[in-house]
C-alpha cells in the first residue's frame, strides 16, 4: 500500500513522503515536506553544515530540519532570502536555468553606475574562459551607486563579476529580495525564518 491505497504497479515512483505498508507492515514512515524562507546575515554561509562557519541551518530550529537543502545559494557577504525545503523537485523548479525563474536584488556600488551598463546587461556578458554568456538581465539604476537587478540564472558571483567589467565596479552590497514569486517581508528580520505559505508554495514558479 502507498499511502493507503492499494497498488500493484511495479513502476509506481515512490519517494520518502509516502507512506509504504506491505501486509499491514510499514516498510517506511513518511517525512513531511517542509519548505521555508530565511532571511540570510551578512557572514553567514549558504549551507547546511560547515566545520568553521556559521550556516543557514543553524539558525532554523524546525523538526527534521537535517532533511533540509537550500533551493539557491547567496555569498556569504551577500543577504537577503533563502529558500530551503526538502523536496527536491521543488527546489530543482526554481534553480534549473530552463525554468527561467527571476531573482531580484538590490545592489550598491562602490562608484557610480554609468548609465551604459543598463544596455550591457540585457545583452549579456562573454566569459569565454568558460564558454558561456549570461541571459539578458534587467538592471534598474535607482541612484548614482545604487540599482535593482534582475537576473534569471545564478552562475557563480554572477552579478558581482558582471559590475566588475563595467569600469571595475565592485559591490558594497548585494541584497535578494525575491525568487520567483516569493519575497522577503519587510517585517522577516535578519537570521528569522517562517515557513512558507501554501500560496507560496504553490505559485512560486508560475
Amino acid at each position: 500500500m502507498l499511502d493507503q491505497r492499494v497498488t500493484k504497479d511495479h513502476g509506481v515512483e515512490i519517494d520518502r513522503f509516502m507512506e509504504v505498508r506491505y501486509k499491514e507492515q510499514i516498510l517506511q514512515t513518511p517525512i513531511k515536506r517542509l519548505f521555508l524562507m530565511f532571511h540570510k546575515p551578512r557572514g553567514i554561509l549558504s549551507a547546511t553544515t560547515d566545520k568553521t562557519h556559521r550556516t543557514v541551518l543553524d539558525f532554523i530550529d524546525c523538526p527534521d530540519k537535517e532533511t533540509l537543502h537550500l533551493a539557491g545559494r547567496l555569498d556569504r557577504s551577500s543577504t537577503g532570502l533563502i529558500l530551503l525545503t526538502n523536496d527536491g523537485r521543488w527546489s530543482e523548479s526554481l534553480t534549473d536555468p530552463h525554468h527561467k525563474v527571476k531573482k531580484r536584488y538590490q545592489v550598491e556600488t562602490d562608484q557610480r553606475i554609468p548609465e551604459k551598463a543598463v544596455r550591457l546587461f540585457r545583452e549579456g556578458f562573454d566569459f569565454p574562459t568558460e564558454g558561456i554568456r549570461t541571459r539578458p538581465a534587467m538592471l534598474k539604476i535607482l541612484a548614482p551607486c545604487q540599482a535593482e537587478v534582475v537576473i534569471e540564472e545564478g552562475r557563480y558571483h554572477q552579478i558581482k563579476r558582471m559590475f566588475h567589467r563595467i569600469d571595475g565596479i565592485r559591490l558594497r552590497s548585494l541584497h535578494r529580495d525575491q525568487i520567483g514569486r516569493i519575497m522577503l517581508p519587510q517585517d522577516l528580520e535578519p537570521g528569522q525564518w517562517r515557513p512558507l505559505t501554501a500560496e507560496e508554495i504553490r505559485t512560486a514558479t508560475t
